[in-house]
């Protein structure tokens, strides 16, 4: 033990097994709050068929075929090889830091900008989520309203929320896997078997292979520059990416970021669904201008039930994930801005309701703005975990090591805070007032900004705004923090001693887990206090030692 416990100090009580009413627990809300101990870690098969339900969108298809509309077919071949090249090296670095640690993008977003300061992240992040899955829904609910003809439109809107939220109420290892598992073969089947159709009823011609763009539009740059920063405006994929990935066992990291998280998925998921979409898109002909709705809409003219089918297939998949994600980060973003406690259970019902009563604005007008400016938050997030991992690998901490618990991080990360909402704030302005240049440049512009601005600071400051100094670590006091399950004297539950901390506050440094402490303010205060009495003790003793 690195550290010798006071007479003051509350012994540990341990126990080496699971608390069977954290497991409990667990079976719905996945650790949310917590780290995931290595006992609820998934297989490597049942995670990657969880996370495949993003490769079926048909929002793929249609930004593949849009993009190539405005760039070109080459060119956005081009673009498409380089965002894969991207988001694969991205997300399997970030799928390996994430298993290691344990914890969601939420409590990762605390050692980027500090405990209160990260909690716009989950906000940014679950709201993305919902709004993905009102565009799906929506896209759903118009197809069986359509082909049925059979209720209202509204009608259809209910039925698909409604439905939906059932699906997603078990995690990834209980249910989001196996449902995803039986739908993924179906869903690549029904693409090829949809190409076929168009095929036989249409004939094949190569000309979409070699097509340019429809529209003579300045786009400040090559055409396949446009589509690979058009591909960095969805980078929402990697925190997602991150939120899936603290379920892996370590020992798979290989395997995950080769299949589940790296060129495997990447491929599939953008390459794959742009070649359909671009095809379909030159071959079936429809009487409204090109989008998600349209181009479902051709579908099901060709294919008829088929094609009904399908749809459902795509859209129920990507919408278990979206309901997933968006109800972890209402979770985590409810319980430390408003100080809401919820499970997950219910917030899933709350996220079904918010999607329905979205729909029912037609929210096509608006949401889509939204997102451009989410997307811009979410480039600059990951410019900035990118450089903050940067620094743990030069300064060789290791992901374990990475501190996120309330007590022991600042509430502020101000280095981390201002490089994110300039930047932010930059790529926003570009969007919004820059015309065509902004929509090719305002991604790398934010990134680059972003990275730099937090790169300089950490340099300028070191680890001042990363951690808080402070003694009597209940990690420092077992053999083995991940296997330890230690007793919160607040809940009277166990957890793995890598997210306990001692108390403060309570006469006798009491053992408390990471969701207790970030509902404590006596708590918080104390370790504030704890800290800076810690610091000027150290600045004393380098005095003493100077002299």
């Amino acid at each position: 033990m690195s550290e010798r416990l006071t007479a003051r100090n509350r012994p540990l009580q341990i126990i080496e097994h699971d608390d069977p009413e954290v497991v409990r627990s667990a079976a719905t809300e996945d650790y949310a709050l917590h780290v995931a101990p290595f006992t609820w870690r998934s297989g490597r098969v049942s995670l990657l068929m969880a996370w495949y339900a993003f490769a079926s969108a048909m929002f793929w298809l249609i930004v593949g075929a849009t993009v190539a509309l405005v760039a070109g077919t080459v060119d956005t071949l081009i673009g498409l090889g380089l965002s894969v090249i991207a988001y694969s090296v991205i997300g399997g670095l970030i799928s390996r830091y994430a298993a290691r640690t344990g914890i969601s993008s939420a409590l990762f977003s605390r050692c980027l900008f500090g405990y209160l300061g990260s909690v716009i992240a989950p906000l940014i992040i679950g709201a993305t989520a919902l709004y993905y899955g009102v565009f799906e829904g929506s896209v759903i609910a118009a197809v069986l309203h359509q082909y049925s003809g059979v209720g209202s439109i509204q009608l259809w809107y209910f039925i698909v929320a409604a439905y939906s939220i059932p699906l997603v109420i078990g995690g990834v290892r209980k249910w989001l896997d196996k449902i995803n598992g039986v739908l993924l073969p179906f869903y690549y089947i029904g693409l090829i078997v949809v190409v076929v159709w168009a095929v036989a009823r249409h004939g094949y011609s190569n000309d979409w292979l070699t097509a340019g763009p429809v529209t003579d539009v300045n786009l400040h740059a090559p055409g396949w520059f446009f589509a690979f920063t058009t591909y960095m405006g969805v980078w929402i994929m990697i925190p997602f990416t991150w939120d899936y990935a603290r379920l892996a066992k370590t020992s798979d990291s290989r395997y995950h970021q080769r299949l589940t998280f790296g060129p495997l998925f990447y491929i599939l998921t953008l390459v794959v669904n742009a070649v359909v979409g671009i095809y379909l898109a030159h071959t079936l002909v429809t009487n409204t201008p090109l989008s998600e709705l349209s181009a479902v809409e051709g579908i099901v003219k060709l294919a008829g039930v088929f094609g009904v089918g399908l749809v459902w297939i795509s859209q129920t998949r990507i919408n278990t994930a979206n309901y997933y994600l968006a109800s972890i980060n209402a979770e985590s973003f409810f319980a430390r801005a408003m100080k809401i406690h919820l499970s997950r259970r219910v917030w899933v019902v709350i996220v079904g309701i918010a999607a329905f009563g979205l729909m029912l604005t037609n929210p096509i007008s608006y949401l889509l703005k939204s997102l451009q400016w989410q997307g811009v938050f979410v480039v600059a997030w990951v410019a900035i975990a990118l450089v903050y991992l940067a620094f743990a690998r030069r300064d060789r901490r290791a992901a374990e090591d990475f501190e996120f618990r309330p007590g022991r991080i600042p509430a502020f990360n101000a280095v981390g805070l201002v490089s994110w909402l300039v930047a932010a704030a930059a790529g926003i302005t570009l969007v919004q007032a820059a015309g065509s240049f902004g929509a090719t440049w305002s991604a790398p512009i934010t990134f680059l900004l972003a990275a730099v601005m937090y790169a300089i600071g950490r340099l300028a400051t070191g680890e001042r705004h990363v951690v808080l100094r402070r003694p009597f670590d209940p990690r420092s006091e077992v053999e083995n923090p991940w296997e330890a399950r230690v007793l919160c004297a607040s809940c009277d539950r166990h957890y793995i001693a890598q997210e306990m901390d001692r108390n403060p506050s309570t006469p006798d440094h009491a053992p408390i887990c990471a969701e207790c402490g970030s509902n404590d303010i006596a708590y918080l205060r104390a370790s504030y206090a704890e800290a800076r009495s810690s610091s000027a003790a150290h600045n004393d003793a380098d005095l003493v030692a100077s002299d």
